[in-house]
């Protein structure tokens, strides 16, 4: 019995030189972990060990972009999409981050580029929520120039449709959901 590629590893050009979209790995994740940290992120382990569980469950297809043999940039596809696209079955993209230290250099539209391609595998169009404080910046302008369109359901935050006039904190669950028609 032949056994299914879930994701061929590639090779793309970026801005002073190639990078290597494949799958993410074990070891990526103390990686990425001490950088974001660095950074000044809140990041553990734990992130990227739910990630590969999930991988091994079937729920996600998490990717990594490789840059001179270490981890620069992750984005995860997901079967379930949650906030107001759940029961869509769309794909949805979880977590897509890139290193400060790479941006600007197409690391993070090679990402875009191959988990969009492996969302259109299973579905017309692909998902996402964006986190809205400013560190989320640089995601929410791209999303945009590629073409992602807000729901229309206005802002979530912890899992529900924050309602009109509602006080809330504008932390990493503050979230504005965006889907993409990709065919």
């Amino acid at each position: 019995m032949e056994e299914k590629v879930i994701f061929a590893p590639k090779t793309v050009k970026i801005k002073g030189g190639e990078i290597l979209i494949r799958l993410l790995r074990e070891e990526d994740g103390s990686q990425l972990v001490l950088e974001e940290q660095a950074q000044g992120w809140g990041t553990t382990t734990e992130k990227f060990e739910t990630r590969l569980r999930d991988f091994a469950d079937g729920k996600c297809i998490p990717l990594c972009a490789e840059l001179d043999g270490k981890p620069v940039g992750y984005v995860n596809l997901y079967t379930e999409p949650s906030g107001p696209f759940s029961g869509t079955n769309w794909p949805y993209i979880v977590d897509f981050a890139v290193l400060e230290c790479v941006r600007g250099r197409g690391v993070g539209s090679a990402l875009m580029d191959a988990v969009e391609a492996l969302a259109a595998e299973a579905s017309d169009t692909v998902c996402l929520g964006v986190g809205l404080h400013s560190g989320y910046g640089a995601a929410q302008r791209m999303y945009v120039l590629r073409g992602y369109v807000p729901d229309g359901s206005g802002v979530w935050y912890e899992g529900h449709v924050l309602e009109q006039y509602v006080p809330c904190v504008n932390d990493d669950e503050l979230v504005l959901y965006l889907s993409k028609k990709l065919k």
